[in-house]
């Protein structure tokens, strides 16, 4: 009632009701890798609400102090003020363990869930016109998540954290010129410098945040003024998305999501151990330790900085240091690329047409290999970031694993570039329906690229159906005061309803017509009968009646066992008329008024 009258009210101010009638009924498709997204928003809504806690107990000062806390091994040391507060918040606050790592492994989801769905819009050609501006926010998204997982990480001033810090800030000084002073004015003098972790916190906490925030506002504001890209399928084409309503399906599917997302972080935070600060001690510039690992997302630096010579040289008379050709130069060339992409790509191919229907991978070779070859290349330098640890498991010599390292950064990404790539010539060619399905014949047409045929990738699938397909129609009908209609396809056989009614039979029409070209219409006079429900929306249905049926059960039994319990009290209790008459009835004698009665009485 009251919620009904609030939404009258701001309806009566606001007119808000066309808005909200429109927004209920936007359709988003129902594939599972649409939810990758969705995971990196959960995430980072997980982020900020940590964040926003760990933030009443993080001192985040330079200036030394004297721990006194719950950690013995510790308790009375001299520390920073960021060390000792993050072992009091790890120790000594009611949940701020819990907080502290569930915080980290969101950072770690977040990172994650960007770049899975950044590889699932790159392998199906969701970053083609209209949605070039999205793919440059979420390419900017994924750099900025990068630095301020990596502020986050350097900010409690542990060992581990400040040679990570200290490394990143060798590689920037490696720059010519600027290298130096960029430095500098990052972090308010030499490191380690007194305004350093004010400086990375400010970063953390504040600046990146905010233009997160705004980025990712942007991000959903142009998808919803666009329209969800959809994979091919039956009724599915490049002027329609065929899924479910805003109301209530994918409405209650994202929540669950979003329930989901956060018990899997707080079921980490509290059982999995990440970056025990306590066990590394505080941040001594003198002191270093081998075995020191950076988090997963920035790992792929670490690798190529161990995997890159050491070569210097000079140019002007100004030194260009080794880490600034692994450091600088191949990040730049990594973001550059990826900002490039998409325009690279239509001036390649030509291809300047709006797309909303996805590609198979298999449809795009050159794209297949190239995103391989890049994925295997950085795999490579992730797991060369540990060659020291691997080294020491294995018991080889540090340096034949670093040379093996090396070999395979040139040589694995371009074998599995070749690979991906035929394999999709193969598939795209041939008349197999999987990887499975492959034959040799397969590979070797491949392989030999007929006369004719572009090097290029393919065009994709046909932007409308073939007109006059049989089987395929659009049934419109009146429902009262207006008319609904559907695209039906008796071949496949598929039944899509539209997402909303039309004022009028040309309304309707309109409608129909802009989401299937091309497809024959027929007026039927009233709403066809609903299609019978599949398998598992029938089971549903059986568990559905089971559960109701075996609730009503539960629910009497439990009722009956109670009335059963209530009748039996009564029987051991007198009533309150007795109570009031005993008094007056000449009772038994004083010894036998203390005994007990025998039970089975009236009341």
């Amino acid at each position: 009632m009251i919620t009904d009258r609030l939404a009258r009210a701001l309806d009566d101010r606001l007119r808000l009701s066309p808005i909200t009638r429109r927004a209920l009924a936007k359709v988003f498709p129902d594939h599972w890798s649409f939810m990758l997204g969705e995971i990196a928003l959960y995430s980072f809504v997980a982020l900020i609400l940590t964040g926003v806690y760990l933030t009443f107990f993080f001192d985040a000062s330079s200036a030394h102090r004297v721990y006194h806390g719950a950690y013995a091994p510790l308790d009375g040391a001299t520390t920073s003020a960021a060390y000792a507060s993050t072992v009091r918040l790890s120790w000594d606050v009611r949940a701020g363990l819990l907080i502290r790592q569930t915080h980290h492994w969101a950072a770690l989801v977040f990172v994650a869930a960007i770049l899975l769905h950044l590889t699932r819009i790159f392998f199906t050609g969701a970053f083609r016109k209209p949605r070039e501006l999205n793919w440059l926010i979420g390419v900017t998204m994924l750099t900025l998540a990068l630095a301020n997982g990596f502020t986050g990480y350097s900010m409690p001033d542990d060992l581990v954290s400040g040679l990570g810090l200290r490394i990143i800030t060798s590689v920037v000084e490696s720059i010519p010129l600027v290298g130096t002073w960029l430095a500098s004015l990052a972090l308010g003098g030499e490191f380690p410098s007194d305004t350093m972790i004010p400086r990375l916190f400010v970063s953390h906490v504040l600046l990146v945040p905010a233009v997160l925030v705004a980025l990712v506002s942007l991000h959903l504001g142009i998808l919803v003024r666009q329209k969800h890209s959809q994979f091919p399928g039956p009724g599915r084409t490049e002027h329609n998305v065929v899924g479910s309503r805003l109301w209530p399906s994918y409405a209650l599917r994202s929540l669950a999501l979003f329930a989901w997302v956060l018990a899997v972080l707080f079921a980490l935070g509290g059982l999995v151990q990440i970056n025990p600060v306590w066990l590394y001690g505080p941040f001594e510039p003198a002191q270093s330790t081998s075995p020191a690992q950076p988090d997963w997302y920035v790992a792929w630096g670490d690798g190529a900085l161990r995997l890159f010579p050491p070569w210097e040289f000079s140019v002007a008379g100004h030194l260009v240091p080794a880490p600034f050709f692994p450091g600088v130069v191949l990040g730049g060339i990594t973001f550059l690329a990826l900002y490039a992409w998409p325009f690279a790509e239509r001036l390649r191919t030509k291809d300047r047409r709006p797309h909303h229907l996805l590609d198979r991978p298999r449809d795009h070779p050159v794209r297949l290999g190239v995103g391989i070859a890049a994925l295997t290349f950085y795999a490579v330098l992730v797991v060369a970031a540990g060659d020291d640890i691997i080294a020491r498991l294995l018991r080889v010599p540090v340096y034949d694993l670093l040379a093996l390292f090396r070999v395979l950064a040139l040589v694995l990404p371009l074998l599995a570039g070749a690979v991906a790539f035929l394999t999709a010539r193969a598939l795209r060619r041939g008349k197999s329906g999987g990887l499975g399905e492959l034959t040799l014949a397969d590979l070797r047409r491949a392989v030999r690229r007929p006369a004719g045929e572009p090097a290029g990738d393919g065009a994709g699938a046909p932007a409308t159906p073939a007109q006059d397909r049989p089987g395929e129609r659009i049934e419109l009908w009146p429902d009262g005061d207006v008319w609904r209609w559907r695209y039906r396809d008796e071949t496949a056989p598929v039944v899509l309803s539209g997402n909303r009614a039309a004022r009028s039979e040309e309304e309707a029409i309109e409608a129909s017509r802009l989401a299937y070209p091309g497809v024959d219409r027929v007026v039927v006079p009233g709403p066809p009968p609903p299609s019978p429900p599949g398998p598992v929306r029938a089971a549903l249905r059986r568990w559905g009646r089971a559960a109701a049926a075996g609730s009503l059960l539960v629910a009497a039994l439990v009722d009956r066992r109670r009335d059963r319990r209530r009748h039996e009290q009564a029987g051991r209790d007198p009533s309150p008329s007795q109570q009031d008459r005993k008094p007056a009835e000449a009772g038994p004698p004083a010894e036998a008024a203390d005994q007990p009665s025998a039970p089975g009485g009236r009341t």
